[in-house]
């Protein structure tokens, strides 16, 4: 009997790459593949990249040299290169730079690795019979498709909704990677997150650049909808989505996530800067005072709602002074998470080919540190809310003898308990510690039994 195949996905960058990791898991396990952890070893092994920072693209050349070394002694090892690096057409170069690099995938396309599985005559060897094969193929265009086998258990999943962005802020590398925007239908995310629940899933978190446009190119549908849709699927607990824009947040989503209790009362709206020479030489559309004013909507919509945001520090031409207004606006709005990245020049953006990249390394860094330390203090202060408070956690995962998981608002809780399994389950938590970017406890009882998942045949 022939050796069942194995496959290997590395995953670098953003929560997009991780949903369409998680979507090639499964048609490749649907194909008879089984996950090996160890890519040197594996039949088949895909790298998906991320260039929106030059560190994550080195990590990703030194992977393709490590798996090049594990080809010359095992020849008939598949390696795919996926996502921002190969880009919506194919990196010129690539292929010269990278020989022994059998498949190159576009950013959330598949098809390339499967019509050369197809070509290889791998399907048949894969699948005995043609009546299987045609099978797995219709699940895969179906999107009814088993979680991975790694990702087995999981209690929360990435569905993306909308792909690319048209929206091309200057420091952006997205549009070039991903192409323009589209809205996957909605009849099609809603059979994902069905599949996805019968298999054990509570929580999905909903994906795009600018998540607010869904439906802006299908006929009678949006995001509000989408999210009533969603929410209407027995078995799900919770929902997510991001990333929001400042111009695009629309009042009838807020009045959704206000009124329906699946949605998690947590808004991901991106601010980026708090300058408004900044913004428009990012070519966000916004003033620093739009901002402001979205942030009070936001909370007279949802007074209990937690808000996180992304700050680049350093961007080309970003003075001292511009700096410290980004540094006051987080001061003034006490946000509840900021996500801050040091700007890093990307090929073919705007700022690419227009700012030139002047402002020091060790500058970036002394910004960063100092919203870092800003942020810390106000989570810091923020959290004493929940010492001593009973909160509703989903449980994700077991975390070096403890349990972790998630509150509605998404803080992470590390809990003690006993019991042998709660992945999935929502339990309440006492908690004893709170921190700037954790909380502890122990639990105060189970909130609520949840079904066990459906296994969907392989």
């Amino acid at each position: 009997m022939q050796t069942k195949r194995t496959y290997h996905v590395w995953t670098a960058g953003c929560q997009m790459n991780e949903a369409d990791s998680r979507r090639l898991a499964q048609q490749l396990e649907f194909l008879g593949y089984s996950p090996n952890p160890l890519a040197e070893a594996a039949d088949l092994v895909v790298l998906n990249t991320c260039v929106v920072r030059q560190q994550a693209e080195d990590k990703a050349v030194g992977r393709l040299t490590t798996l090049n070394r594990a080809k010359m002694d095992r020849p008939g090892m598949i390696i795919g290169l996926m996502g921002c690096m190969v880009g919506m057409r194919e990196a010129p170069g690539l292929k010269e730079r990278f020989p022994y690099v059998d498949v190159f995938m576009p950013p959330s396309d598949t098809g390339p690795l499967l019509d050369f599985l197809r070509d290889r005559g791998l399907f048949a060897e894969l699948r005995a019979e043609e009546l299987r094969e045609r099978d797995a193929l219709a699940a895969i265009l179906d999107e009814d498709l088993p979680v991975p086998a790694l990702d087995r258990g999981c209690a929360v999943a990435q569905v993306p909704v909308v792909l690319g962005c048209s929206h091309a802020c200057t420091f952006c590398v997205i549009p070039y990677r991903r192409g323009a925007e589209r809205s996957r239908p909605a009849a099609e995310i809603l059979n994902e997150v069905r599949s996805l629940v019968r298999q054990g899933v509570r929580e999905v978190m909903l994906l795009g650049q600018i998540v607010d446009r869904y439906g802006d190119d299908l006929t009678d549908m949006n995001l509000s909808k989408l999210l009533k849709q969603i929410a209407a699927i027995d078995g799900l607990l919770r929902i997510r989505f991001l990333t929001s824009h400042p111009n695009y947040m629309a009042d009838d989503v807020l009045e959704t996530v206000a009124t329906t209790p699946k949605i998690c009362p947590h808004i991901e709206v991106a601010v980026q800067a708090g300058n408004d020479i900044v913004l428009e030489r990012m070519r966000r559309g916004y003033t620093a005072q739009h901002f402001r004013e979205l942030i009070a909507k936001i909370r007279s919509f949802i007074p209990d709602v937690a808000i996180h945001t992304d700050v680049i520090v350093g961007f080309p031409g970003e003075t001292r002074e511009q700096f410290m207004d980004t540094f006051r606006l987080v001061e003034e709005l006490r946000m509840d998470k900021i996500h801050i990245s040091k700007y890093s020049e990307r090929p073919k953006t705007i700022a690419a080919r227009n700012l030139p990249d002047d402002i020091p390394q060790s500058e970036k860094e002394d910004r960063w540190r100092m919203l870092e330390d800003l942020q810390t203090k106000i989570l810091g202060e923020k959290n004493q809310r929940w010492s001593g408070q009973s909160v509703e956690v989903l449980v994700e995962s077991h975390h070096k003898g403890k349990w972790r998981g998630r509150t509605r608002h998404g803080r992470v809780v590390f809990f003690e308990d006993p019991r042998a399994e709660l992945r999935g389950e929502l339990v309440n938590v006492k908690i004893d510690w709170a921190g700037p970017f954790s909380l502890i406890g122990k639990t105060a009882g189970a909130k609520r039994s949840v079904r066990e998942p459906e296994l969907v045949p392989a």
